[in-house]
């Protein structure tokens, strides 16, 4: 292998997942490095500068927070000015250490190796047992305790790593970031157990460069005001719950908010968690944006959002995704944040320099062609009229016709003959009710019912309107298709037990609506099955006849002569994602040759099924629907998507500047961090 060649350190299943996924986000890094936000158009923030993208802990939706791996990572795919965010603790001899809590034990392994110095203590007047970071000399952190992930619902994969605490010194002397941000969350604690954060950032600012510290205590802030210029570091008065109680004014946040004039004598902005802007309900659908942002820019403080992660439930309105979110922040009619505290860096800066104000700079690529599944199926239910109007709003350039017979010998698009897969039918048959035994009028009857693939994962899919929408025939599927001025082709879809008689009856519905002459829309037949393909050989030039493969063309033992036997009845072929990035254990494993093959034999190559939830994504894709496609775009170079939210995948197409001298030189600097990363480890 070209692996064990160049870098035998990376080929354990851990390194080799390392390897992966840190070639699939340089693949994404020109998404964002390729291009800058306008800096000539005026954003609507206080300075009218792009907003900041401010990395906590570094990339810590990965990576574990506040390793030097994950600010590395974190600088390496994000904005060229990311700022990186350090949660401050000082350690017994007054050394400030960057960890995300002030109990140790939360995102380190120190309860493990330092197993009886457990204390108690009260934190904000809670008596609270853990790990603390004044218990301890810098000295002892350092050469005993590793930084481990402190979510528990995200990869433990590179908790091994030997990963040491860092001091903000090392941060910014090391590491040497664009700009730094120093979170103060327990100054009140340190200050009861005579440890003087003050001192502390007085004294690190004389030796590098801070550009903001935020805190939500106001003694805090206002002890320190007079000895940094607004110029040089900014202070940032942090927002915790509306109702929990600022320790030195005995107000709640919530107050607070109401005296932005009283928070600008000591602050130059605010940090407010993300639904002090856009709050949700109790279903998790947004409610009107409040008048925070115009009422701190009026008062004229910055306004900094936080709470941004990808690996959460996002509100329904956002289709789980979260490029969407950022731009309902940074891009919309009426306001733009100053910055984003995110767990996942490369997204905002995705979403602020590549898709906001897209509407005035779009420029589509050829590539991938955007295939509906189901339609819009990801917003509502599956082959419904809103289901497929919602998918041409959004941009797909092919709308799909899963086609099914009903009893009377109608033909309608549902995404399988069991009608229980598709609506709610009252019905207790075994193994379900099928679209062969019921009349198109009883079919017309049934409520549609959205699909929810990941609900195991408790992530539901557009709830308030689960039922919505009514099924179709083709014919009024063929009708809508030529009415949609935007689309580009129609997918027949093919695939049931009554396969080469309903290919029969398409074909009729095809000449009949006149599809075999027209040359505006390309009609695109898919089965797995080649006798039904071969019924539509050679029966107009506007026709691609699309095979549904399986794993056969990728390991079986005569890949490569059943790749040659498809060409003779097929023009392009679908694929399922991990016949092209096998994963284990949600981290990809490889990359197969498939791709090329199929391309050496004049196939197109779709890929299925793209979805926005996070969790249908391997962690090498961050949990970012768009890191996923433009992987596949970009690096597996596949021609087409098929996705159940075409919305996102139009978008992605819609604003693409690809640099391959840049792609190239990013890979060099990973593969070069990488292997140094290994080698350490080993001769540890």
């Amino acid at each position: 292998m070209v692996c064990q060649q160049a870098f035998p350190a990376t080929c354990n299943p851990r390194g080799w997942a390392f390897f992966l996924l840190l070639l699939q986000c340089s693949a994404v890094l020109t998404l964002v490095s390729a291009q800058e936000p306008s800096k000539t158009a005026r954003w609507p923030t206080l300075s009218g500068k792009p907003p900041l993208v401010i990395a906590r802990g570094g990339f810590s939706g990965l990576f574990p927070d506040s390793s030097s791996i994950a600010y590395d990572l974190a600088q390496a795919v994000s904005l060229p000015n990311v700022h990186l965010w350090c949660d401050v603790q000082l350690t017994k001899d007054g050394a400030g250490i960057c960890s995300p809590s002030v109990k140790l034990e939360n995102a380190t392994d120190i309860a493990t190796i330092y197993k009886n110095r457990s204390r108690v203590y009260q934190v904000n007047k809670v008596p609270t047992r853990g790990w603390f970071s004044l218990d301890f000399t810098y000295k002892e952190l350092a050469n005993n305790v590793s930084i481990t992930q402190g979510v528990y619902s995200r990869t433990n994969r590179f908790d091994n790593h030997g990963f040491a605490i860092i001091t903000v010194d090392h941060l910014a002397k090391k590491l040497k970031p664009p700009g730094i941000w120093l979170n103060i969350q327990y100054d009140a604690f340190f200050t009861q157990h005579k440890l003087s954060m003050t001192r502390f950032v007085l004294s690190v600012s004389r030796r590098v460069k801070i550009d903001y510290i935020s805190s939500p205590e106001v003694a805090f802030l206002k002890r320190i005001a007079s000895g940094f210029q607004p110029t040089t570091t900014k202070l940032v008065f942090r927002f915790l719950g509306r109702d929990e109680i600022e320790p030195s004014t005995r107000q709640t946040y919530g107050s607070l908010l109401k005296n932005l004039n009283f928070v600008k004598t000591f602050a130059s902005g605010i940090l407010v968690p993300k639904s002090y802007i856009w709050p949700v309900d109790a279903t998790l659908y947004l409610q009107p944006h409040t008048s925070v942002v115009a009422d701190a820019h009026k008062a004229g403080l910055e306004v900094f959002a936080s709470d941004f992660v990808n690996d959460v439930p996002l509100s329904y309105n956002y289709s789980h995704d979260p490029i969407s979110e950022y731009l309902s922040f940074v891009n919309n009619a009426d306001f733009s944040v100053d910055g984003v505290l995110s767990d996942f860096p490369i997204t905002p800066s995705e979403a602020i320099a590549c898709f906001a104000h897209l509407g005035r700079k779009a420029s589509s690529q050829a590539k991938p062609l955007v295939i509906s599944k189901y339609g819009a199926s990801g917003d509502y239910p599956g082959c419904t009229d809103l289901a497929y109007k919602k998918a041409i709003a959004g941009g797909a350039e092919v709308i799909d016709c899963p086609v099914q017979l009903a009893k009377d010998g109608t033909l309608f698009c549902l995404s399988s003959e069991n009608l229980t897969q598709s609506a709610i039918v009252d019905s207790k048959a075994v193994g379900g009710i099928f679209s062969f035994n019921l009349a198109w009028n009883q079919i017309q009857t049934l409520t549609p019912a959205i699909a929810n693939p990941s609900t195991k994962y408790r992530m539901y899919r557009n709830p308030k309107f689960q039922n919505a929408g009514k099924f179709v025939t083709l014919s009024d599927f063929l009708a809508l298709s030529k009415n949609a001025k935007s689309l580009t082709g129609v997918l027949i879809n093919i695939e049931n037990a009554q396969g080469v008689r309903v290919a029969d009856a398409v074909n009729e519905a095809l000449v009949k609506a006149g599809f075999d002459k027209q040359t505006s829309l390309k009609v695109m037949i898919q089965s797995s099955n080649s006798s039904v393909l071969m019924k539509f050989k050679g029966k107009s030039n506007n026709y691609e006849l699309v095979y549904k493969a399986d794993g056969d063309i990728v390991d079986g033992p005569n890949a490569d002569s059943t790749i040659k036997n498809i060409k003779t009845f097929a023009d392009s072929v679908v694929v399922s994602k991990d016949f092209i990035f096998p994963e284990l254990q949600a981290f990809i494993t490889n990359t197969t040759n498939i791709v090329p093959k199929l391309h050496a034999e004049k196939l197109l190559v779709y890929v299925e099924t793209f979805s926005n939830e996070f969790v249908t994504q391997s962690w090498d894709f961050l949990s970012d629907a768009t890191v996923e496609i433009n992987t596949f775009v970009q690096v597996a170079k596949v021609d087409g998507i098929i996705t159940d939210f075409p919305k996102t995948a139009a978008r992605y197409k819609s604003k693409w500047i690809y640099s391959y001298s840049t792609y190239i030189h990013v890979i060099h600097n990973v593969m070069l961090k990488l292997k140094s990363i290994f080698i350490k480890k080993k001769k540890n």
